[in-house]
């Protein structure tokens, strides 16, 4: 970054005050959600007594509930201010915390748990559109600070989680869950402090912007099959975060002599990586072309990571703890170049008049990985084998250079009919391009 450090980024992030009061809400909210991600599990197991077959049904049920939180939130900005709707899932996102420490039956906790985890990606998909808003062209630069900022978060979270686990007691849980619903109220008051960005309410064009004065429509993104493909692509592509929590400790327990030991090493490795180097990758592929670039090496990436697994299966623990470890490093860079790439291509691969419902849509891609991801990994490439691992690695690497051409071409269609009739259905190569009025309204 030329001397411009993460602390003297943080201090002048793209977006100024307003961004800097945002980042530190979410640094806030990674904490609390740090927290509660160390402990629901064991809290669902010991305080409720649940077994595994309804833990994993809850879960479950959270995970589908979380997909549509971003197409409801991204529908819901382009007419109530993202500020507004911001806080709002904080205070109910604290409202189903609360109703935790006095719900303990199962069917119960089923809706609870699912309004937690849709609020949670809502809120999510909010934050994006915010820094779309207020970083515009440098967004890359805010996106790196903000996994900068969420990961010390997320690690200083499971800290405070540590000490409540260690007591152990359902008080202790308790005071968790309340230290949770406390950086809600945190993140809900810094946000209150922010002012609204530009592209409040309707993300399209006035009335007036058309010849004879014709309010324009915004497109659609659920009949924009360019996007659309553009989305479905990217959920495979974001495959990393269920190799390095699911694929790397599983590989290393039942497949090879690596001490268990290991495993809390690959996310210790994980967060320590992201905040030193998530800045200096987005500023790498900062960019629309850059993003495509960083969508092939996306892909690259994944398959040295699957190669160093298949070297690691069988070994002893020597061999098979650096080759893992060199794994995770690997994944962690995949998704470092992920988070850069799936970031930037949304916004701009989105039509500048819809943004907010088409970020919905893109944000669903996370959600869907993380209920499909470990399925996939543990039901398919892990029951293959090494040959498994090989095939994710070889699909991975061919997905993204799908994903590179098919954006470099769309970004493409859309530079043709900039300023002329906008893009609502521009396929990756115009094909499918249908005709939308123009649509100016300044979303970062």
């Amino acid at each position: 970054m030329r001397g411009n450090g993460l602390i003297a980024q943080l201090r002048r992030p793209p977006g100024g005050r307003d961004a800097r009061i945002m980042l530190l809400a979410q640094c806030v909210d990674r904490t609390g959600t740090g927290v509660w991600a160390a402990a629901s599990v064991l809290y669902f197991t010991y305080v409720c007594g649940m077994d595994a077959r309804q833990l994993g049904l809850l879960l479950g049920v959270g995970a589908v509930a979380g997909i549509a939180g971003s197409p409801l939130a991204g529908r819901a900005a382009e007419r109530v201010p993202v500020r507004l709707l911001l806080i709002g899932c904080h205070l109910l996102r604290l409202g189903a915390m609360a109703l935790l420490l006095v719900v303990d039956d199962f069917a119960a906790l089923l809706p609870v748990v699912a309004l937690i985890c849709l609020a949670e990606r809502a809120a999510k998909t909010l934050e994006m559109l915010f820094a779309a808003r207020v970083a515009g062209e440098r967004r890359a630069t805010y996106q790196a600070l903000f996994r900068s900022v969420a990961n010390a978060g997320y690690a200083l979270g499971a800290g405070v989680a540590a000490i409540g686990l260690a007591v152990g007691t359902t008080s202790a849980y308790r005071v968790l869950i309340l230290a949770n619903g406390l950086s809600y109220v945190l993140a809900a008051l810094l946000v209150w402090r922010t002012r609204e960005p530009s592209g409040r309410g309707l993300v399209a064009a006035k009335a007036g912007d058309e010849p004879g004065g014709a309010p324009a429509a915004p497109p659609s993104p659920w009949r924009d099959r360019g996007y659309l493909r553009f989305v479905l692509l990217d959920m495979p592509l974001s495959l990393d975060d269920s190799i390095l929590n699911v694929g790397l400790p599983l590989w290393l327990v039942h497949h090879t002599g690596a001490p268990h030991v290991v495993v809390p090493i690959f996310l210790a490795l994980n967060t320590v990586l992201v905040v030193l180097l998530q800045l200096r990758v987005s500023a790498w592929a900062e960019g629309p072309l850059g993003a495509a670039a960083a969508v092939r090496w996306y892909g690259v990436t994944v398959l040295g990571g699957c190669l160093l697994i298949v070297l690691a299966t069988g070994a002893g623990p020597v061999l098979a703890s650096v080759a893992l470890l060199a794994a995770a490093i690997l994944v962690t860079l995949a998704e470092l170049l992920r988070s850069v790439s799936s970031w930037e291509l949304a916004v701009v691969l989105a039509p500048p008049g819809a943004r907010a419902s088409y970020l919905g849509v893109a944000g669903m891609s996370q959600s869907v990985q993380k209920s499909v991801g470990p399925l996939l990994l543990t039901g398919v490439v892990m029951a293959a084998g090494p040959i498994g691992w090989l095939g994710l690695g070889a699909a991975t690497v061919g997905l993204g250079a799908l994903q590179r051409r098919a954006s470099l071409r769309r970004l493409a269609t859309l530079a043709e009919v900039d300023g002329g009739a906008g893009v609502g259905g521009a396929g990756a190569g115009g094909a499918e391009a249908e005709p939308v009025r123009s649509t100016k309204a300044s979303v970062g």
